[in-house]
């Protein structure tokens, strides 16, 4: 596992690359076997399906804007300067309601198989494949609430 070392400043990652995953833009900043951490822009109507972590917790830090938590039959709104935490193997979605883009530190830790899931989801757009994917790195996504 790569361990990062030294100052990352707020327009740098660990690696030149930023990837796409379901509408968002993840930029990795932190990268050990302890935890990952990586910068996320959500576009205004974008939103992360249901999904569980079986061994990482999650949280993030709202930097500007404004997220919700579908997580536990509630819904919880995330404002700047906010975070909220997704223990592992609780359900839960996000999204980007509030006609602005959100600027937010996402983390799980331990690290796990996220970055290589974030590598090879990079793009994806047909969510039988970003399924698939994600169920080999440790991500098991639900079936979206209007499917239920």
């Amino acid at each position: 596992m790569t361990h990062s070392v030294g100052m990352i400043t707020a327009d740098q990652g660990l690696t030149k690359e930023a990837w796409n995953v379901v509408g968002l833009t993840y930029t990795p900043k932190l990268l050990s076997e302890h935890a990952f951490v990586w910068h996320g822009v959500a576009p205004a109507d974008t939103f992360v399906p249901p999904h569980i972590h079986p061994n990482q917790d999650e949280w993030f830090y709202v930097l500007d804007g404004t997220l919700e938590v579908e997580m536990g039959g509630e819904t919880f709104s995330v404002e700047t300067g906010g975070t909220i935490h997704m223990p592992k193997g609780e359900a839960h979605a996000i999204y980007n309601r509030s006609g602005k883009t959100a600027h937010v530190v996402f983390g799980v830790a331990p690290s796990g198989k996220l970055f290589e899931l974030f590598t090879a989801l990079d793009g994806v757009t047909d969510p039988e494949e970003l399924v698939r994917l994600s169920a080999l790195h440790e991500v098991n996504f639900l079936p979206p609430p209007d499917a239920a």
